[in-house]
């Protein structure tokens, strides 16, 4: 399982991108308007200099027209965009549309089976099951994305599959016993997953007793 980083904050990317283990980022509107630091454009820009992989941006409009409009501007801010769409009607024509001009899609607030293999089927890079929004309202978010990634598999349908929406370090493992090819993750539950209290206990206590015998 791959990870991405879910934030449109720039430091945050830097320092993810020097661990070596963010392979992608997806930011949202309400990502963005926390970031008050440069428009849509020049903050995309700025972060697939810094990401060689995979950056979600996501469309405004709602009519397929405009859609595919605005997918065709911004997919030409940078080679390695992956153009956000709702998994609407609207959105299902504009996907159709743009995975035939080689734009990679990424088909976002996805809470059913049947959206997620309509987005497949209309040609979705990939798909985002909001694994905490469903948690929210008492469905089993993780079980969602089993279910995708399984009938995914026993169709032999290349669109794979984001964990999306993702609030703890368990979702981490669940996503990835689920079969997720990628979890997009904040930057603060990707420093979770890092940190364990017995690496610090260990380490605290190898340096103690080296200390002992290497005094300074």
């Amino acid at each position: 399982m791959r990870i991405f980083l879910d934030t449109a904050n720039i430091d945050q990317i830097r320092q993810a991108a020097k661990l070596g283990i963010v392979s992608g980022v997806t930011t949202n509107p309400s990502l963005v308007s926390k970031e008050a630091t440069a428009d849509y454009e020049t903050m995309t820009k700025t972060i697939c200099s810094i990401v060689s992989g995979s950056v979600s941006v996501e469309v405004l409009a709602e009519d397929t027209e405009s859609m595919i409009k605005e997918a065709r501007i911004k997919a030409s801010w940078a080679p390695n965009v992956t153009i956000k769409i709702p998994a609407t009607a609207a959105g299902l024509e504009a996907i159709s549309a743009l995975s035939k001009e080689n734009i990679e899609i990424n088909m976002t607030l996805c809470f059913s089976l049947n959206q997620a293999l309509l987005g497949a089927l209309a040609g979705a890079t990939y798909v985002s099951p909001f694994v905490g929004r469903l948690d929210d309202v008492g469905h089993d978010g993780m079980q969602l994305v089993k279910e995708i990634v399984d009938v995914f598999k026993h169709y032999q349908l290349s669109t794979q599959v984001i964990a999306a929406s993702i609030r703890h370090p368990l979702h981490c493992v669940a996503a990835a016993k689920a079969g997720a090819h990628i979890a997009t993750v904040p930057y603060n539950v990707l420093m979770q997953m890092i940190n364990h209290p017995l690496t610090d206990v260990g380490i605290s206590r190898f340096l103690a007793d080296w200390r002992k015998v290497s005094p300074q």
